[in-house]
């Protein structure tokens, strides 16, 4: 089953320029920045928007990641990731499979940030099943270790 959305990403040449308009004018706030500390592919930003301080009706803040970097073709890595929980990872695994959906090699990981099934569907869309949160990756990203600036 599917949790709900987990993130969105985009890959982007300027991070700088992109947070512009992710603050100007989509009200984000930015709750990391990888600096020299490299985790992923590349430098990358962390977002969040919308959601209300105590509104209980409000939808959740919407998580979205900036990556520096060029577009791959008209396969790139902008992609949007929906949450799953670990134990269902295997079961989406199997159904990517079944419906002979091209599946991506994710990026290398770090314990702790969760796991991720990339596949794109047959237009060239990259979609992402990912069982972490933005909590737990930067918790992990905070504890350092393998990855920190390479």
């Amino acid at each position: 089953m599917v949790l709900g959305l987990s993130h969105i990403t985009f890959v982007v040449r300027d991070l700088d320029r992109m947070e512009e308009i992710l603050t100007a004018v989509l009200g984000a706030q930015r709750v990391y920045d990888s600096g020299e500390a490299t985790f992923s592919l590349s430098p990358e930003r962390f977002f969040l928007v919308g959601g209300e301080p105590g509104d209980a009706d409000a939808p959740a803040p919407i998580w979205i990641a900036i990556m520096q970097g060029e577009r791959d073709g008209p396969r790139g890595y902008d992609h949007v990731a929906f949450r799953i929980a670990e134990a269902d990872y295997d079961r989406h695994h199997t159904a990517v499979n079944a419906l002979g959906l091209d599946l991506r090699e994710g990026r290398s990981r770090l314990p702790g940030e969760g796991r991720s099934i990339y596949f794109h569907d047959h237009d060239g869309h990259l979609f992402e099943l990912h069982t972490g949160t933005l909590g737990e990756r930067l918790r992990r990203y905070a504890a350092g270790g393998p990855g920190e600036g390479a």
